[in-house]
């Protein structure tokens, strides 16, 4: 078997793909698949936490259109965010994986604050860690937590999940013309205006030398494959 790629990570998972086919909430069966194959990536030995989206539950900037003020639409959608951990999180620990969701609110009846030290700690025991409550601030979405985290902590680079295989010049489901690209860097991404991620984690990758890896969650296996170097995806780096 191949060495991974990389030896500590934080992959980024939308929140309306554990939604599966239904319109919102979680689907049970597609959290168990991704628990199962956040399980195999595991078992190559590398560190593993976990962003999540919350858009599945709730999304902020929708509701801040409505009347809402927007730091409360966003601080309603960090907590749709620990939602998903937590939802996450049973399914790992039923399927035998120990995990640990850490927060960015002081909530200790529900889950521990996050901390660098607490993260290394159970990273370091072999437990998935999720990282629930955005960076804890409004006006800042889990892409941009993602990229912070990583940064954080040490890992190697973000993994984003996403519905398509990487990153391409248009929509391609929209147009058949779009380009993929297999490499861009942090600028291109950022000059390109590419929706895939928002410029902000771009522009925060780039300052701290993190690669973003764009890849499919659809296919079974797909992240252990992304960890092998053998998964189909783009690199945005340097």
């Amino acid at each position: 078997m191949a060495e991974p790629v990389y030896r500590r990570v934080v992959i980024k998972l939308s929140g309306e793909y554990l939604a599966g086919a239904q319109p919102f909430g979680i689907d049970q069966p597609t959290i168990d698949r991704v628990a199962g194959d956040l399980i195999k990536a595991r078992e190559l030995g590398v560190e593993i936490a976990v962003v999540i989206g919350g858009g599945n539950i709730f999304r902020g900037v929708e509701v801040s259109n409505r009347g809402v003020s927007r730091p409360t639409g966003d601080t309603m959608g960090m907590l749709a965010t620990m939602m998903n951990c937590l939802a996450l999180d049973a399914a790992l620990e039923r399927k035998g994986q120990p995990a640990r969701t850490l927060s960015a609110f002081v909530m200790p009846e529900i889950s521990e604050l996050f901390t660098r030290s607490a993260a290394y700690k159970y990273l370091s025991e072999g437990r998935i860690v999720l990282l629930g409550g955005g960076t804890g601030n409004p006006f800042f979405t889990t892409d941009t937590t993602a990229v912070l985290r990583a940064g954080e902590i040490g890992a190697q680079a973000v993994l984003k999940a996403t519905n398509v295989d990487g990153v391409y010049s248009a929509d391609p489901k929209k147009d058949p013309t779009a380009k993929r690209f297999e490499r861009l860097t942090h600028s291109q991404a950022l000059e390109g205006g590419y929706k895939v991620m928002d410029a902000t984690a771009f522009a925060l990758a780039r300052e701290t030398g993190v690669p973003i890896i764009v890849f499919s969650i659809a296919e079974p296996g797909s992240i252990s494959a992304i960890l092998n170097g053998t998964g189909r995806g783009t690199i945005v780096a340097g």
